[in-house]
């Protein structure tokens, strides 16, 4: 018999729908229910492709007589941490300080009023290898809370202390200029490069697009002394991570993480966030390439990762899933893995000879009796080797790509977690517009634009203000201020990349909304629940990167560029602010911040381009293609024809009825030029005063 979650929208919510946990979604009810019957409360948090997830609920969830002693003992809440972000960055943070390390699922166990006294993550049913099994758990949380009820407030009362103690405000004083934290930032993360595989640290290996981008920035620097370093730890890096297993050979896209340090072993679910953040920086690091080998391949994987977006994640409306699962069939990677004879069997016998030597697929497999596929061999080196033309090659590998496509799209696939998120939406329209512009391929530029328009019509409260999620056709739940900053952030990357007026005006109003209703004007930063949204019990302001970057990081980028924009001191004073709210972080270790590092240092470095005249002119396109394709330096791009909306452009006329271009930075402006070739010669000297 379905549970409360069946009336509920989200996809992994409704996976829970028919256990025989009495589940309640967060809510009034169920506390209400745990202060009527004075039980502890079980705040179970996951996702739609969290595989160890799935794996709990197989083993005790699902199962008749667990389910009858969890119902017995506390009222069990289960969220969807992608619906409800907030929920999940206190009681994660209260698991960490509890045992220093979380994860998902998150099981954590508070008192009636919300306040959390114990946690962990994944347990399995009964004791194995160590570990406590959930009935163990179950019983011996609901005996302390019965029987040493004291010592439960106690901790109760302390986590929660913690969890309000506003340990982002400022600590100390920071002297260091935006460069100077920059620098030293950079220079701890190539303290910990794998300098064999790329990356940062060992297993599990995360890509860290935040991280690696502080690593576009130092390898610009031309004082940087570690410059070079920079640059070409980022290339290796991203060279290993296209090559390795995480990276889909066949369709593109990459899997969230790597289970070891060699990025072979996957663990196999694609995030939205994790593909719209790459994307970004293969398209910097083609750029810093130039006419190296290294440009044709993260040309390569840039488009097909944009590709994977378009083919399947993107809803018939144009917006954006939020993930496909690990799992299918209750097996991890399943829908991924190949034998040597599965190879054989699709492709004559050449053709798979080629694509196993391409791919690694060999007798016995590199995972589990099965072959992840890698870019184990390059197509030139199985030329030499099998003595054929290199062109035969590709073509024989391009046919078995496709071969193996079609083959695997007759395999029962992953779920796909249909919820469309505003903040991660608004990462892949930021994606797609740099990808439309630097690849030239306008299909990415127009599949961003179709998305931001449906979460600007859609995704609204009836007073206009923004919601977080779409699913099941509603929307719901009240944005965060991720959303309204990574939705505002990919506006002004679609203004940039079309010049229409429109998405500048739709990034103003998000950014002015978000610093109305979620601004500290005590502390400093963003918190992340609007001052009018639920109250929980704790007010969090988020600052450290995670999985995706800090509501405050994206805020900060948001604000940094619309003040590019604008001219409005309004704006980089909140990034002052911001800087002196979170010191102690900038002082001590920079790297946790390192989206907002980058973007202190790239308001302080950028410089700003205004293109005046028709979109059609062939000089505007000259120097438009020049600018996107060219070195990715700090910079933001304005263009127009006449009238125009964005204050920057109000004093940049039309000269001579020539097309025009400026170029300012710091209050300081060049000569206006009329050509390509003279703006490239102007962006490569140091401005006056600049």
């Amino acid at each position: 018999m379905p549970n409360r979650l069946a009336g509920e929208t989200s996809p992994y919510l409704l996976q829970h729908a028919n256990n025989p946990v009495d589940w309640f979604p967060w809510g009034d009810e169920a506390w209400a229910r745990a202060r009527a019957e004075d039980k502890p409360v079980l705040v179970s948090v996951g996702y739609a492709a969290c595989h160890w997830c799935h794996v709990m609920e197989r083993e005790s969830f699902e199962d008749d007589a667990i389910a009858a002693l969890q119902n017995d003992l506390v009222v069990s809440i289960k969220v969807d941490r992608e619906e409800r972000p907030d929920v999940d960055e206190i009681y994660m943070d209260a698991q960490q300080m509890l045992h220093g390390h979380g994860g998902w699922p998150l099981n954590v166990f508070c008192t009636p009023d919300g306040r959390p006294f114990f946690g962990g993550t994944y347990f399995p049913p009964q004791r194995r290898t160590g570990m406590p099994g959930w009935t163990d758990v179950l019983q011996g949380v609901t005996r302390a809370f019965r029987e040493q009820r004291e010592q439960v407030e106690q901790q109760a009362t302390q986590l929660t202390q913690h969890l309000n103690l506003r340990v982002e405000l400022a600590g100390e004083e920071l002297t260091e200029s935006p460069a100077q934290v920059r620098s030293r930032a950079a220079a701890a993360l190539l303290q910990s490069a794998d300098r064999t595989h790329g990356g940062f640290g060992g297993a599990p290996k995360f890509p860290q697009p935040y991280y690696l981008q502080l690593l576009v920035q130092q390898a610009l620097d031309t004082s940087a002394g570690n410059r070079s370093d920079a640059r070409q730890h980022l290339a290796h890096s991203l060279r290993k991570m296209a090559e390795g297993g995480i990276y889909d050979q066949l369709a593109g896209g990459f899997h969230r993480y790597a289970v070891d340090q060699i990025w072979l072993v996957p663990h196999f679910e694609k995030m939205l966030y994790d593909n719209a953040l790459l994307i970004p920086l293969y398209l910097d690091g083609l750029r810093l390439a130039e006419s190296s080998p290294d440009a044709a391949l993260f040309a390569r994987i840039a488009q097909e990762t944009a590709d994977y977006l378009l083919n399947e994640l993107q809803t018939p409306d144009g917006a954006f899933y939020a993930s496909t699962d690990a799992d299918s069939e209750g097996v991890e990677g399943k829908y991924f893995v190949w034998t040597r004879d599965d190879l054989h069997d699709l492709l004559d016998e050449r053709d798979a000879e080629i694509a196993c030597r391409c791919w690694g697929v060999d007798v016995g497999g590199n995972w589990e009796g099965n072959s992840i596929l890698t870019a184990a061999q390059s197509a030139e080196d199985v030329a030499r080797w099998l003595d054929l033309p290199l062109a035969d090659v590709q073509a024989s590998l391009e046919g078995s790509r496709q071969a193996l496509l079609n083959h695997r799209a007759t395999r029962i696939p992953p779920a796909t977690d249909t919820k469309i998120i505003a903040a991660w939406n608004g990462m892949a329209i930021d994606a797609l517009a740099k990808a439309g512009a630097i690849l030239d391929e306008s299909r990415f530029t127009e599949a961003g634009e179709r998305a931001a328009r449906f979460i600007l019509d859609r995704m609204r409260n009836p007073d206009g203000g923004l919601l977080r999620i779409h699913s099941a056709g509603r929307a719901s739940v009240d944005a965060f201020v991720e959303d309204y900053a990574a939705l505002a952030d990919g506006m002004i990357s679609l203004y940039e990349t079309t010049g229409d007026d429109s998405w500048y005006l739709e990034a103003r109003s998000l950014i002015d909304a978000m610093i109305d209703r979620f601004w500290d004007h005590e502390g400093g930063g963003f918190f992340t629940v609007a001052r009018d949204g639920e109250q929980l019990i704790a007010q969090r302001k988020p600052v450290q990167d995670g999985a995706t970057p800090s509501g405050n990081s994206l805020a900060a980028r948001a604000l940094a560029r619309i003040y590019a924009l604008t001219a409005e001191g309004r704006y980089a004073d909140l990034i002052e602010a911001m800087r002196e709210s979170f010191s102690a972080y900038l002082s001590k270790a920079p790297t946790m911040l390192g989206l907002f590092v980058s973007v202190e240092d790239w308001l302080t470095d950028h410089r700003s381009v205004a293109l005046v005249g028709p979109a059609g002119d062939p000089e505007i396109a000259r120097m438009r293609r020049d600018l996107w394709t060219g070195t990715p330096r700090p910079m933001v791009l304005m263009q127009g024809s006449g009238e125009s909306l964005v204050p920057q452009l109000t004093d940049k006329p039309l000269q001579n009825g020539r097309p025009t271009a400026y170029v300012c930075q710091a209050f300081a402006c060049s000569a206006p030029v009329h050509t390509a070739a003279d703006l490239a010669r102007v962006l490569d000297e140091p401005l006056p005063n600049g």
